[in-house]
């Protein structure tokens, strides 16, 4: 192709926590796009696309370390000008409407046909937003009403701290990831569950899930090892050729 061709195409990066569904994925929009790069976790993408400085996000939602709509929100303090196609399982209209606030974005339901993974790249490339059929709402008052009970009642490090706890880990490696003392992190934990009256680390895990910190199908963390609690779908397009 040449180099003006290539030029013209936005240029993507990827993230998303399954590398096969990652590596399929990348496959599938090189045929149309240029594809700069890839990655695997929420922290990754927010230092890859700082450095890469992509036209577009392909952005799944739920992923470790650092879940996809919050990785978006940061990169577009210093990146205002990017635009997001986020992916994901949940059929969650809260979820949707706080990502669509985000303006130039795309949310695509995993299970959706290939084909309109595409249609909403073109169309948020294009300036304007895209959600899928599924979750698409006449009313945008409501719609606006859903972001407001969807948003977080908490600080940056905050979301960070019960992210990395609800994934399972300890608190010697979150103070190693987020480069903070223990008592930092205890400190955050304590004010956290007595502000939103949470009695055991259960009851921190479900409120990650409820505030979309993380998904019912993340993988939990123990040590050097991941269990899986559900199999991610990719689109039915691709779905087989992860098989």
């Amino acid at each position: 192709m040449s180099p003006l061709c290539e030029k013209s195409r936005p240029h993507l990066l990827i993230a998303d926590d399954h590398a096969v569904f990652l590596e399929t994925l990348k496959c599938f929009l090189e045929k149309t796009y240029v594809v700069i790069g890839t990655v695997t976790d929420g922290r990754a993408l927010v230092t890859e696309a700082l450095r890469l400085k992509p036209d577009l996000l392909i952005v799944d939602i739920g992923m470790p370390l650092l879940n996809g709509l919050d990785a978006a929100r940061r990169i577009l303090e210093q990146l205002p000008r990017v635009r997001i196609v986020f992916l994901t399982m949940k059929e969650d209209p809260n979820l949707a409407a706080a990502a669509l606030e985000l303006d130039r974005t795309g949310f695509v339901l995993k299970h959706s046909a290939a084909a309109e993974l595409l249609t909403a790249i073109d169309q948020v490339w294009h300036g304007k937003s895209y959600i899928s059929p599924k979750l698409r709402s006449e009313d945008w008052v409501e719609q606006r009403t859903r972001v407001k009970q969807f948003s977080k009642p908490l600080t940056a490090r905050q979301c960070d701290i019960v992210q990395l706890f609800a994934e399972g880990y300890c608190l010697k490696e979150i103070g190693a990831r987020l480069d903070l003392a223990r008592k930092t992190i205890e400190f955050h934990k304590h004010q956290i569950m007595a502000r939103f009256n949470l009695k055991t680390n259960a009851d921190l895990v479900l409120f990650a899930v409820k505030e979309g910190l993380v998904s019912i199908d993340s993988e939990i963390h123990y040590g050097d090892r991941y269990c899986e609690h559900a199999d991610e779908q990719s689109l039915p397009a691709l779905a087989t050729q992860r098989r």
